[in-house]
């Protein structure tokens, strides 16, 4: 294509004209050699960059001259350098200053603290554009850590008017993005419009902005009010694409092949109630009256139950095995490890050992004629539960009357698994359960397919873990506190954040792994203890063997990577001491802190964190310490790390945001929400022609992972 676009050039010479289609090497200002630059941001075509989102603006007003300067007053200075220092505190703090000499008369420094890489960027005689609030030394002034801009000799400084920032690679300045996007503006004219004016003019601050307005206020605003109305009109725009593609799918799951109904009778409620052998808290009765109105239907449940730590989602989800059993339909439970299946498997057929419900384990370790015969007795519907992992989805797997699926730990699964679960010959009710409190702005995107219900409360007598922050120094006097617990009966975890240590010159305890750990513990601190060792590499058998030894009390201490992060139910483990706790996520902690405190008696855990931790991560640690509510944990974990670190693109299955930013635009998302579902109640496949767009846009960036079509 770019010898086609180089020979049309030539033949159109100064009458060539800018397409969308256009490669960027051939839009003014760029050419062959910047072209594999902007390439690097996924920019190849002129339309890529009007779609170019800023980072964020720079408020430039009319630069002063010396004589204009205010102390603690914002201004922004003209000047070229003609002086830089960089010199080192007694504290091991860098300073770098760059003295600029102002258009107009007088000087000013820049100043800049623990930035030593500033000093190459500002050489002697570069004109530069600062801004920022003027401090007045009593001699001279000073900006410290100012937005700048460098200016060639000839170029004019830019209006008083905010200037975009734009995200850069090594090698392109802001100057050269800004140029290529001022010349492909023009095409703004002919992108067409995919928010029809019915559903802008319902979003609430609106009307949103017409995409030429919006386009032209995103890229050359004259206020920040018009860049932020540019920016909310993109924002909503790529919310409201993605909860189209959520409620197209939904309606698409609803309206497939009918499921069966399940129905709860009276007596039948009674009879799995009587089977616990605890009673039920108010929160778990309305989670099971939720799922007893969907499986009545024909329609397919598709259902996520999210209950924080010790709320019990297990006996719902068994509600709902022992409910489709008893209206003569086969059940499964998927697991996302042989680990957590096979405690499933041994958990429900020792609560049902007096029962003739047939339950049966089926993980990737079972081969040959075991395999065999019990797929055949799957087949036949002799077997009424199956618990397993990914394999149950294996295509020699063929039940017999398949009326539920439960999956748990939903999100390490992922939207397109469940979207490519409903390919399948059946359609079956789908429970989807998580341990881990799912932020709301989450559960509305990367689970926007599912209807979500929660477990907050926690069963009677479960008491609240108490939490310590410690630091290495104190390890001895904690030893001696775990002997003291496991003499009186207790046992305890240890859990490091890797298996094996870091491969470095460093020999400090905090590198060590789980192997290291289990070594130095069990013939150090705790040699009088019986102590064992759990990680994800070992053999699934053996770290199953490990944990039923820890479980029948035969371990007094184990040691583990984050492998008993959910999924463990040990009720006489009391002690938890966590390692490098700051290299976890909130969520993360909240749910090893779940493994203890599960019986009568009280739990304790202790953190310790990495040796020389800043004072914010200290602060997120004492923060976890005291807070138990793991809802609010996992908010403040998505604003901390983000939804992408929280549970990354690969495991919710969705392309990541390009400008909306979940923590943020709550609000927008929200209400891109709920004008979606009402417009797919309207129009469920997108066919009118004022949607014919956001259906092409929709299918174009969400099709793939949500198994939508632009077909009919």
């Amino acid at each position: 294509m770019p010898k086609t676009w180089r020979k049309h050039a030539e033949t159109m010479g100064s009458e060539f004209q800018l397409e969308g289609k256009t490669p960027l090497q051939f839009v003014p200002g760029i050419g062959p050699n910047r072209a594999p630059l902007f390439e690097k941001l996924g920019l190849r075509r002129a339309i890529d960059l009007l779609f170019f989102f800023p980072r964020h603006y720079q408020d430039i007003v009319p630069w002063k001259q010396v004589t204009e300067l205010e102390d603690g007053v914002r201004a922004t200075v003209l000047g070229r350098v003609v002086d830089i220092d960089w010199r080192s505190t007694w504290e091991g703090r860098s300073i770098v200053g760059v003295l600029l000499a102002l258009e107009g008369g007088g000087y000013l420094r820049c100043v800049w603290f623990n930035q030593p890489f500033r000093r190459d960027q500002y050489p002697r005689g570069a004109r530069v554009l600062a801004t920022g609030l003027v401090k007045s030394t009593g001699v001279a002034f000073e900006i410290r850590h100012p937005e700048t801009q460098l200016l060639v000799d000839d170029e004019e400084p830019p209006a008083a008017r905010p200037l975009p920032i734009y995200p850069l690679t090594e090698g392109l300045q802001q100057r050269h993005v800004a140029k290529a996007v001022s010349a492909v503006l023009p095409l703004a004219d002919s992108v067409e419009e995919a928010l029809p004016e019915s559903i802008r003019a319902q979003v609430t601050p609106g009307p949103l902005l017409p995409i030429t307005e919006a386009l032209r206020w995103l890229h050359q605003p004259n206020s920040l009010e018009e860049a932020e109305r540019a920016r909310q009109r993109f924002i909503f725009q790529e919310l409201f694409v993605l909860q189209l593609a959520l409620a197209m799918h939904r309606h698409q799951v609803q309206h497939a092949l009918p499921a069966p109904k399940v129905q709860a009778t009276p007596q039948i409620h009674a009879r799995i109630l009587k089977r616990f052998p605890f009673q039920l808290t108010a929160n778990q009765l309305q989670v099971i009256e939720e799922i007893r109105k969907d499986m009545e239907r024909d329609v397919p449940m598709n259902r996520l139950v999210q209950g924080d730590v010790g709320s019990g989602k297990t006996a719902v989800a068994q509600y709902a095995l022992l409910n489709t059993v008893a209206n003569r339909y086969q059940a499964a439970l998927m697991a996302p490890t042989e680990l957590l299946a096979r405690q499933h498997y041994q958990k429900l057929r020792q609560q049902l050992s007096d029962s003739q419900v047939m339950i049966e384990l089926l993980v990737g370790s079972l081969t040959g004629a075991s395999r065999r015969e019990l797929l055949q007795r799957i087949a036949l519907g002799t077997v009424d539960i199956v618990i397993g992992t990914q394999a149950l989805l294996g295509e020699q797997v063929d039940f017999a009357r398949l009326g539920l699926l439960v999956i748990d730990e939903q999100h390490r699964f992922g939207v397109e698994q469940r979207a490519a679960l409903r390919d399948s010959r059946v359609t079956p009710h789908y429970l989807v359960m998580t341990a881990t409190p799912i932020p709301r702005t989450l559960a509305m995107t990367a689970f926007g397919d599912l209807d979500v219900s929660i477990l907050r409360d926690r069963p009677p007598g479960q008491s609240v873990v108490t939490t310590y922050v410690s630091d290495w120094a104190h390890q001895e006097s904690w030893w001696k506190f775990v002997i003291e617990q496991v003499h009186g009966g207790r046992q305890a975890f240890v859990v490091a954040p890797r298996v094996d240590h870091v491969h470095d010159d460093s020999d400090s305890e905090e590198s060590q792994g789980a192997i290291q750990w289990y070594e130095k513990l069990s013939k150090g601190p705790l040699s009088q203890l019986r102590v064992a060792l759990v990680h994800g590499r070992m053999d699934g058998e053996v770290k199953q063997a490990q944990l039923d030894a820890f479980a029948r009390g035969e371990t007094d201490v184990l040691v583990s990577t984050t492998v008993v992060e959910v999924g463990i139910d040990v009720p006489n483990a009391s002690i938890m001491t966590i390692l490098e706790a700051d290299r976890m996520g909130l969520a993360q902690l909240h749910q090893l802190r779940g493994r203890v405190g599960r019986g009568r008696f009280p739990g304790f855990v202790c953190l310790f964190p990495s040796a020389g931790l800043g004072d914010e991560e200290m602060e997120r640690l004492n923060h976890f310490a005291s807070n138990h509510d793991g809802f609010a944990l996992a908010e403040m974990d998505l604003k901390l790390r983000g939804p992408g670190e929280l549970l990354g693109t690969r495991q919710s299955g969705l392309p990541p945001l390009r400008i909306a930013d979940l923590c943020r635009d709550e609000a927008w998302l929200i209400q891109a929400r709920t004008l979606a579902s009402r417009c797919i109640a309207v129009d469920p496949q997108l066919r009118l022609p004022e949607h014919d767009l956001l259906r092409r846009q929709v299918v174009s960036k969400h099709g793939a992972s949500l198994a939508i079509s632009d077909v009919g």
